[in-house]
């Protein structure tokens, strides 16, 4: 319990009007004290008239698991005998975890009135939540009642796969998995498949010359599309990847892109494989058939660190580049700031672009593109969008010099990342690139 604000300005105001009277009645102390008798007798009546804190309880109850970047309903349910009519509450929780307090609430009707308080998930891994209180007015507004109850919760965050679980990937990947079925049966793609009879109508290009000259009759060959390629995916853990853009990191938004092109992946039939590095590299796990492989990358994810210091791509390119003995799609999820601090990445990215197909991936700050489009034209505003308008000129040599070097890029928006990479991909594999 603690004085409102109601009650602090009228301490203030009779402490004013009171030295007003002992300066012209110096002589009139009962009935200066009159006023202050009467304050105490309303906040007595004021506290008897309240609902007392330990008349009330509270319990909590919220979903134990959930993915980063969404938000959990936490119920929030009051019991007792009288319950107040609007009341605040606070969560003492891990800095994981954000919520809003907002304004006050009305408690709904019924006997245990029930509020629902959305939970957002903000960091991966194992996130506590210690202490709930509460803070109702007294009946007539002079003090602040402060229940409070200890908690002992945990939520942990998981790497979002909701689109998985969605089906949305599936969705999107039908025209790939599609159009490999028919390839088999229409002999198109770069595999082979088996030897046929050649039939008028069919591609010249197809006959196989020295199969049809022993037996004396033209022999075409059939090919499909080859399903088991090779795809590592490559997350920078620097501290640039720490950067938030919204609610989550890009190192989050990468992961979650990365775990989704994982199940398209085995989809497709192509073998899957998971590296990170930062200031030094960490685990690789070898590439295996997608469906197998998805389990151990999601668990590799959800307990990669995050860097505080500057990732050293020259060493983690280099290991990763040594670890590859056949041909694979490397998928690059990395960040850099300016032209000059780009030019190791550049470097070791044409590298590696001598003997792999290397996909660049990078997400584009949604608030440098905002300070291009000032909503006033002052000194200020037009300052900021010169700025931005040089960091994305610079931004965008890095691409077209990456693209020179045959270095495939995607720079999009968080949101748009993780179809646009799997759209990237299938256009990969319908042009057989690999």
């Amino acid at each position: 319990m603690r004085p409102s604000r109601n009650m602090l300005a009228l301490v203030l105001v009779l402490a004013a009007v009171t030295v007003t009277l002992v300066m012209l009645e110096p002589g009139q102390t009962t009935v200066l004290a009159l006023p202050w008798v009467g304050l105490l007798a309303l906040a007595l009546v004021d506290l008897m008239l309240t609902i007392p804190p330990r008349g009330l309880s509270a319990a909590v109850d919220v979903a134990n698991r959930g993915f980063t970047g969404q938000s959990l309903p936490l119920a929030l349910t009051v019991t007792g005998k009288r319950l107040p009519a609007t009341l605040e509450w606070r969560l003492t929780h891990g800095a994981g975890l954000g919520t809003d307090p907002g304004p006050p609430a009305a408690l709904p009707p019924g006997a245990q009135p029930k509020l629902y308080i959305p939970l957002s998930l903000r960091d991966r891994g194992v996130h506590a939540i210690t202490h709930l209180a509460l803070r109702y007015p007294s009946r007539f507004g002079l003090f602040e009642m402060l229940p409070g109850w200890p908690l002992d919760l945990s939520v942990t965050a998981y790497p979002d796969i909701s689109p998985i679980l969605s089906g949305a990937i599936q969705a999107q990947m039908l025209p790939l998995t599609d159009g490999a079925r028919a390839s088999k049966l229409r002999g198109e793609g770069s595999e082979f498949h088996q030897l046929r009879d050649y039939i008028a109508g069919m591609d010249p290009r197809s006959i196989d010359w020295k199969r049809s000259a022993r037996v004396n009759r033209l022999i075409s060959r059939e090919t499909r599309v080859e399903r088991n390629h090779q795809i590592i995916l490559c997350l920078d853990t620097g501290h640039l990847m720490g950067e938030r853009l919204g609610l989550l990191t890009k190192l989050d938004h990468a992961m979650h892109a990365a775990l989704a092109l994982t199940w398209a992946g085995g989809l497709a039939g192509d073998n899957v494989g998971f590296y990170s590095f930062g200031p030094r590299p960490h685990a690789f796990l070898p590439p295996r058939p997608g469906r197998a492989a998805f389990g151990h990358i999601q668990g590799a994810c959800t307990t990669l660190p995050q860097d505080v210091d500057e990732t050293n791509h020259t060493l983690g390119l280099t290991v990763l580049n040594s670890k590859l003995k056949r041909r694979s799609l490397v998928v690059v999820f990395s960040d850099f700031v300016d032209s000059t601090s780009a030019e190791l990445l550049v470097e070791n990215l044409a590298v590696m672009q001598r003997q792999h197909l290397v996909l660049y991936v990078t997400l584009r700050d949604p608030a440098i593109t905002a300070l291009m489009r000032p909503a006033h034209a002052g000194l200020d505003e037009v300052a900021e969008a010169v700025a931005a308008a040089r960091i994305l000129q610079e931004r965008q040599a890095v691409l077209d010099r990456l693209n020179r070097l045959g270095i495939l890029c995607l720079d999009t928006a968080p949101d748009r990342l993780g179809p646009d990479l799997i759209s990237r991909y299938i256009e990969i594999k319908a042009k057989e690139m690999l």
